[in-house]
């Protein structure tokens, strides 16, 4: 038994716990732990979170309350596409967006399939709390089997395509929840990356260029 009251004159302690080598374990442990992550945010000077993930199924869950969308081209062609299937580009940090469409209209005998292909980049709108797709770049536009007269036609409308499609299109709204504790601290969001994970949206100081 440890002999508690050697010590008693210069270290004294409450009658509830006259001697800390009684206490138990477990409370002794969460009280280090507890030290060691207060000390470790004081040594940082940061407090709370300093970013907010976004996953990719969040995304695609909110792209699709805008699709299937249609675009008649001048009278004579309908297209329609489908909700587009997202793909994170971490490497370039942007996002591929690859959507199924299919073609009709008086100009054409019959409807044709085909694909949109298209890449962007995403950024924050502080109005409404969007995040937004921006910086759009189109890979490919195919139309299988398109007679050579409309395909020619169509040859130069992918850009305007993905425009009219995608172009500022709201991917995320945030909630005032969501930022709630990053405005108390001053903070707002920042750069946005895309990682394997999804968007990683950083909260930097209101006072950053």
């Amino acid at each position: 038994m440890p002999h508690c009251h050697t010590m008693a004159g210069m270290f004294p302690f409450p009658a509830s716990n006259p001697c800390p080598a009684l206490m138990p374990r477990r409370h002794w442990l969460l009280g280090t732990l507890l030290g060691a992550l207060l000390a470790t945010t004081a040594c940082n000077g940061s407090v709370g979170p300093r970013s907010v993930t976004l996953s990719l199924d969040k995304m695609q869950e909110r792209l699709a309350q805008r699709f299937p969308r249609r675009f008649p081209l001048a009278g004579l062609i309908d297209l329609n596409l489908q909700v587009p299937r997202l793909t994170l580009l971490p490497e370039r940090n942007r996002i591929n967006a690859v959507m199924a469409l299919d073609a009709s209209g008086p100009a054409l005998r019959r409807a044709y399939n085909g694909i949109l292909d298209v890449n962007f980049a995403l950024r924050y709108e502080p109005a409404d709390r969007t995040v937004r797709a921006t910086e759009l770049q189109v890979q490919t536009l195919q139309i299988d089997g398109l007679p050579p007269q409309a395909s020619t036609l169509l040859a130069g409308l992918g850009p305007t395509l993905a425009q009219q499609a995608l172009r500022e299109v709201v991917l995320h709204q945030l909630q005032a929840r969501d930022l709630a504790l990053a405005d108390r601290l001053g903070l707002q969001p920042g750069r946005i990356s895309v990682t394997q994970q999804g968007l990683v949206i950083e909260l930097v100081s209101r006072t950053s260029p």
